[in-house]
């Protein structure tokens, strides 16, 4: 383990003195490209000889650690036979609401520039100059003071006192956890079938900086059979942090059991599960400003210390924990998580952290990416999480709204609201016949008016508050970053509804975009128990030709499950006639094999119509059916009511591609049978048409990217709840007559295809 710390001189001063409280108010979105303007403003006007965006790096040994500090000083200036730092701070507020004498985070990273460039000078004493200028006004403000390079050194050294404690104990720890990682072992008596040649296909992956698609049986234990090997390629020197990114909050809890069973065996990891911001908040109403939110009042006063007591005391930073950490610091327990993200070994969370351009954790930096793995669970959800991450919209009716509140109040956001509607009412008469229809591109004119409605809307959310214009203001400013990534996998699409009309920026294939999010990190790990067919997914998720690739076959015996088949029509235009059936089949199963049993529908409309007619029939057995926006607590009461060993049937009625019908364990007698209704495939619409023709024109089989492998994606997860070890037994009934087809029978599990025919 390396004895030095390295660190850019922005964190080390942002650590050490910042203060004050979250404030989630409006901000302006361009915030940072107004800096950057503003910045390079500034430094044309240096004189000759002049010097920006100066590279500076010193070595400060503290108590036996190293401490490597760089940055970038914005200006160094020669006035006179003076050396001045100039340290350039934009700003949106009036200057004259800016503290007289500055802010003392700013001073700091100045006067830590202005010791390495006296150090490194050998100088006396040197300016520092911090320049405020306002982003509109361009107003500017500067302040300027002189400094003995002893008082300099002193500071340097009382800064690195006040990081030590942080540093040390980091430092300390990973001494502790790559040893550990070292000496651990398989946290098993054994390898299940399979599981030794996926650790090594991940363990090959890290080592050789490449990405591996991986389709792992449902059962064989896929969560331990990633981490683990990530851990040991810690403890070897090839990682120094691992991402495990999941869709569901239940596969998550799979990765915090795998972190605790290695623990159990020796292993010393810190892992943090981040928790969306409405789920975690304590407040009744998610409102991040001090005036309404005492954990939001004084955060980043109180941060430094809940960040050491946590990580002095705790190793598996579970929601729970952050919670009960959160309350005893009065800080907000989802800034606190992403906080500790930068901190910790592991991080367990969304997709979207990674790949979302919108929410994407921006601090880790490119050097920390190539020492950090991606591990994707369930991995075939990331294709349509990947769509709708790098899509957007526009709708007609907020710009309408806001016309309306706006009239007679306010001239300016009223004009650019009006035009914004407009455009849209010109855009429906011209296409006045067409409900939905493709636009080839959008003009530079409707851009160019959507940037100024997002900049005067700035300009009023700046002085008041609006939640419509607020909320409109948002999607605009999503809907024009997106417009930025547009490519040739993009369809740009209306519809209209009435008097309604959306534009939508729709990513058909984002492989392009999460290739290019996933840039950078030592290692991806794409895997599933459903990653098939394996070309399609590594097409779609962006694989690259010298991927690895990997397909383990079920360590079950046919033996383990009797599949039947029945051959009928679930299609929409058939469903009335053959619910009757349907019922059938499903109170046949339960006669011959009672217990406890799930069954899917490709629509909530369809089970509830079939969940109706079912009590018609049969109003003994014990049913339980999946509602729409299910709460955490009910899925785990739904899940509950599966036990072991009941004496009475049950029969739970859930939708195909829902909470249920994946990332759930229902071992041993927990679950008895499984009858899937239909084959999945997505509801025909003018979207997915747009993905089959899109893929279709690139002469691939367009339907089947569109509807069929989305689809029998489903039928093979639900299908997976049933066998999850090697005692278990069941059945599983498939609905449908086009299983009897090749089509459809190839992408079929090997141990599925012994089926019976009903």
């Amino acid at each position: 383990m390396s004895e030095d710390i390295q660190i850019s001189v922005r964190t080390l001063v942002e650590h050490v003195f910042k203060s004050g409280s979250i404030d989630a108010r409006f901000r302006s979105q361009t915030a940072m490209i107004d800096g950057t303007r503003i910045h390079q403003k500034i430094q044309k006007t240096y004189q000759v000889g002049d010097q920006k965006e100066v590279y500076l790096s010193t070595e400060i040994r503290y108590e036996g650690l190293t401490f490597l500090i760089d940055g970038r000083c914005d200006g160094l200036l020669f006035h006179d036979d003076n050396v001045i730092i100039d340290e350039i701070k934009s700003f949106s507020q009036p200057l004259d609401q800016i503290e007289p004498e500055g802010y003392p985070v700013h001073w700091a990273q100045a006067k830590i520039y202005a010791f390495i460039v006296a150090m490194d000078r050998e100088l006396k004493d040197i300016n520092v100059q911090l320049t405020y200028v306002h982003i509109d006004t361009e107003e500017k403000k500067s302040i300027i003071r002189n400094y003995t390079f002893s008082e300099l050194e002193s500071f340097a050294w009382e800064v690195i006192k006040g990081y030590f404690p942080y540093a040390k104990l980091l430092h300390d720890h990973r001494k502790k956890r790559d040893e550990s990682c070292k000496e651990l072992v398989f946290p098993f008596k054994s390898y299940r079938d399979g599981q030794r040649k996926l650790a090594g296909a991940v363990y090959k992956t890290i080592v050789d900086n490449k990405n591996l698609f991986a389709k792992a049986p449902t059962g064989i234990g896929k969560t331990i059979s990633t981490l683990f090997p990530a851990m040991k390629a810690i403890g070897e020197g090839q990682l120094n942090r691992v991402f495990y990114l999941t869709a569901k909050t239940i596969t998550r809890t799979s990765a915090e059991e795998a972190f605790a069973r290695m623990g159990s065996c020796g292993l010393i990891a810190k892992t943090v599960t981040i928790t969306a911001k409405d789920k975690v908040c304590f407040q009744e109403e998610t409102k991040c400003q001090k005036e309404f939110c005492e954990f939001a009042n004084g955060y980043f006063d109180r941060i430094n210390e809940a960040i050491l007591d946590i990580l002095s005391n705790e190793n598996k930073l579970t929601r729970k924990v952050i919670e009960s950490y959160a309350r005893k610091h009065k800080v907000c327990p989802f800034e606190y998580s992403i906080d500790l993200a930068y901190s910790v070994d592991a991080i367990i969370c969304d997709y979207n952290y990674i790949f979302d351009p919108r929410v994407s954790l921006k601090r880790l930096l490119e050097e920390q990416k190539k020492s950090t793995a991606l591990l994707v669970d369930e991995a075939h959800n990331l294709v349509e999480r990947g769509r709708e991450m790098f899509s957007a919209s526009l709708s007609k009716e907020p710009f309408l709204q806001l016309k309306k509140d706006f009239k007679g109040v306010n001239q300016t956001i009223y004009d650019a609201a009006s035009n914004m509607n407009a455009w849209f009412i010109q855009m429906k008469k011209m296409n006045k016949n067409q409900k939905e229809f493709v636009l080839e591109q959008l003009e530079d004119a409707f851009l160019e008016q959507t940037r100024q409605f997002a900049i005067t809307a700035e300009q009023i959310l700046q002085l008041e508050t609006s939640p419509l214009l607020l909320e409109t203001y948002f999607m605009v400013n999503q809907f024009l970053k997106i417009t930025e990534l547009l490519n040739e996998h993009f369809v740009i699409y209306a519809e209209k509804d009435r008097n309604e009309l959306k534009i939508k920026l729709f990513c058909i294939d984002p492989s392009l975009l999460l290739r290019q999010m996933g840039k950078g990190y030592c290692a991806k790990i794409f895997f599933s128990a459903t990653l098939s067919p394996m070309p399609y997914y590594q097409d779609i998720l962006g694989g690259s030709p010298g991927d690895y690739s990997l397909s383990i076959p079920s360590p079950y015996n046919e033996k383990q499950v009797d599949v039947f088949v029945k051959p009928l029509s679930t299609r929409y235009r058939d469903r009335e006639r053959t619910r009757d059936e349907i019922i059938s089949v499903i109170q046949s199963m339960l006669k011959k094999r009672p217990g406890n049993h799930l069954i899917f529908f490709p629509s909530y409309q369809y089970l509830l119509a079939v969940y109706e007619r079912f009590k018609q029939f049969d109003g003994n057995t014990r049913t339980l059916i999946q509602e729409p926006g299910m709460t955490e607590s009910k899925r785990e009461d739904f899940l509950a009511a599966f036990k072991p060993n009941q004496t009475e049937t049950l029969l739970g009625f859930a939708v195909l591609g829902g909470v249920f019908s994946e990332g759930v364990d229902l071992v041993g007698d927990r679950l008895n049978g499984v009858v899937v209704v239909g084959v999945g495939l997505p509801q025909v619409c003018f979207e997915r048409n747009i993905i089959k023709d899109h893929f279709s024109s690139q002469g691939k089989n367009g339907y089947d990217y569109a509807y069929v492998y989305p689809g029998i994606n489903k039928v093979l997860q639900a299908g997976g709840r049933l066998i999850r070890s090697e005692q278990d037994h069941g059945t599983i009934v498939l609905v449908d007559d086009r299983f009897l087809q090749r089509q459809y029978q190839q992408l079929l599990p090997s141990e599925w295809i012994q089926f019976t025919i009903i």
